[in-house]
């Protein structure tokens, strides 16, 4: 499987699900799967909580492991703008990796933030590329929203956060887990509370 979330993305994601227990997850855009996975996989140690995917492509219908699928995912095919218009939806984790474009993430904050409540954990990936989102992006859209809303955030990003970074690969180190799932090296994604 095509791998999008580095290690720190997808540990922090299991991690969160397994502290939370959400019983609804939407995730938007699931390429190949592998952050499907990683979510099922906490959703069923947790033994609780759906996943309801929305996205354009369906190769995670493919390569999605059934025995985590079965009685706890639903894929929706199509555009999210479409399909998770008026949802009726009890989102308590949001986790969006699509389109990373400025005019998709103004959707986002503008029709769908507005609908999950306050406290909500949400994941957005490829927010840092380098130490700032490029300036007219995904990214820049949604730091804006959240210094908007005076809301702060989370990044393991090596390149935004390189203090946070190292400290939480020498944490790994520390804990003897070494072993990459991933080689990739950005980890631009960014975790927040909904205000």
């Amino acid at each position: 499987m095509k791998t999008q979330l580095d290690d720190l993305e997808a540990e922090i994601t299991y991690l969160l699900m397994r502290e939370e227990r959400p019983a609804t997850v939407v995730e938007i855009g699931s390429l190949h799967g592998w952050s499907t996975t990683w979510i099922l996989r906490a959703l069923r140690d947790n033994r609780a909580g759906a996943l309801v995917t929305h996205d354009l492509i369906d190769n995670a219908r493919h390569n999605v492991p059934a025995e985590l699928a079965e009685g706890r995912w639903t894929f929706v095919p199509g555009d999210a703008r479409e399909t998770l218009r008026g949802h009726r939806h009890s989102i308590d984790h949001l986790f969006i990796d699509a389109a990373h474009t400025a005019s998709f993430a103004r959707w986002f904050v503008g029709e769908l933030f507005p609908t999950v409540r306050a406290g909500t954990t949400v994941s957005v990936h490829d927010v840092f590329h380098r130490r700032r989102p490029w300036p007219v992006s995904e990214g820049r859209v949604v730091l804006s929203w959240l210094a908007n809303n005076g809301a702060g955030y989370f990044t393991p990003s090596r390149l935004a956060a390189a203090r946070v970074n190292r400290e939480l690969k020498e944490l790994k180190q520390r804990l003897g887990l070494l072993k990459p799932v991933h080689d990739g090296l950005d980890d631009p994604m960014l975790f927040f509370r909904m205000p």
